[in-house]
């Protein structure tokens, strides 16, 4: 019985982790910048500056929109950035702001890289 109770405890700790420290879900929208289409039409990144107010600095949020499916993700985020440079390499390769992404499972988070 203890054990069932301090692995609970263990797992529900180890998801607050994750939802406050590594949820790219949970970070603010922004105001929009720009976009660009995948070459193919499969794939929209669309990108986002959040004002880092008086104590911090601005960040980019580069949101991947499947574009057949209608939904969307976010792949993208860099502090200290206010414009967003994107770039298509080819159908499932796009680099912003110097940062390569394999879409749609990379992802950018300044945070933990």
């Amino acid at each position: 019985m203890l054990i069932s109770v301090s692995v609970f405890f263990l797992v529900i700790i180890g998801y607050g982790v994750y939802w406050a420290f590594f949820d790219m879900n949970r970070l603010p929208k922004g105001e929009y910048l720009t976009e660009e289409e995948s070459p193919n039409g499969n794939y929209t990144l669309k990108a986002y500056v959040t004002s880092g107010g008086a104590t911090t600095e601005n960040t980019v949020r580069g949101e991947l929109v499947f574009n057949k499916e209608k939904k969307s993700k976010t792949v993208y985020w860099n502090y200290r950035e206010s414009a967003a440079d994107i770039e298509w390499i080819d159908s499932d390769t796009v680099v912003i702001n110097g940062h390569t992404l394999n879409v749609p499972d990379d992802k950018f988070d300044f945070r933990h890289n």
